[in-house]
C-alpha cells in the first residue's frame, strides 16, 4: 500500500500534459514565481503533494527528484512592477504561459491550478480548483514555484536584512508590516497592495 496522497497521474492519457501552478500571489514584496511541469505518467513519489501542505524539508527533497525525473519544466517569474501594472491575477496567468512556453517539450493539455486562466497559442487547458492536491504534474508545478520563490526571497534578504523576508517569504506579518512603517517600501514591495495597517505610511 502507498503512504501518498491520491493524486491523479493524468486527466488524458493520450496527451502529453503540463501541469501549471503558481507561488507567491499574496505577499506584499517580490515576484510572483510560475511553474509548467510535464510528468511521466507513471510517476509518483510519497512526498508529492500541494505544497502548502508539505514541509520545507520535503519541498526541498522533492525538487531535484522532480527536475531529473520530469519530461520537460520550467520556472518563470513575474516582477512586482509588472504585478503592480496588470495586477496579480494577471501576473499569474502571465507567469504559468511564460513557464509553458520555456518548456522543451511542447504539452497538448494544459491543467491549470485555480479556476482563472486566458487562452494563449492555441493550447487546449482546464481549471482545476485546488488541483495542486488533485494531480501530480500540478502539485509538482507548486513545489517548484514555491521553492523557487522563497529561494529568491531569502537572497533578497539579505539585501533588505530588515523586513525578514528569509522567514516571511514577503508575506503580511506583523513583523513585515512593523518593518514597513520603520523603513518604508522598497523597490521590491508591490506598492498596489494596500493594508489598513500600512495607510498612515501612504502619506
Amino acid at each position: 500500500m502507498r503512504n501518498e496522497p491520491r493524486l491523479l497521474s493524468y486527466l488524458h492519457a493520450d496527451l502529453i500534459e503540463a501541469g501549471c501552478d503558481e507561488a507567491g500571489r499574496g505577499p506584499l514584496a517580490g515576484p510572483v514565481f510560475a511553474a509548467a511541469v510535464i510528468l511521466p505518467k507513471d510517476f509518483h513519489h510519497p512526498l508529492l503533494n500541494d505544497s502548502k501542505k508539505m514541509t520545507e524539508k520535503a519541498r526541498e527533497t522533492l525538487r531535484p527528484i522532480i527536475e531529473r525525473e520530469a519530461v520537460a519544466w520550467a520556472v518563470e517569474e513575474v516582477s512586482a512592477e509588472e504585478i503592480d501594472t496588470i495586477n496579480i491575477l494577471n501576473a499569474s496567468i502571465t507567469g504559468m504561459q511564460r513557464a509553458v512556453r520555456r518548456l522543451g517539450v511542447k504539452p497538448e493539455y494544459l491543467l491549470i491550478d485555480g479556476n482563472k486562466f486566458k487562452p494563449f497559442d492555441g493550447y487546449q487547458y482546464q481549471c482545476v480548483v485546488k488541483g495542486d492536491g488533485k494531480f501530480a504534474s500540478i502539485a509538482a508545478a507548486s513545489v517548484l514555484a514555491k521553492t523557487y520563490r522563497d529561494e529568491y526571497m531569502r537572497k533578497l534578504a539579505q539585501e533588505y536584512p530588515q523586513y525578514g523576508w528569509e522567514r516571511n517569504m514577503g508575506y503580511p506579518t506583523k513583523e513585515h508590516i512593523e518593518a514597513i512603517i520603520e523603513h518604508g517600501y522598497t523597490p521590491h514591495h508591490r506598492k498596489s497592495f494596500h493594508l489598513k495597517q500600512l495607510e498612515p505610511t501612504l502619506f
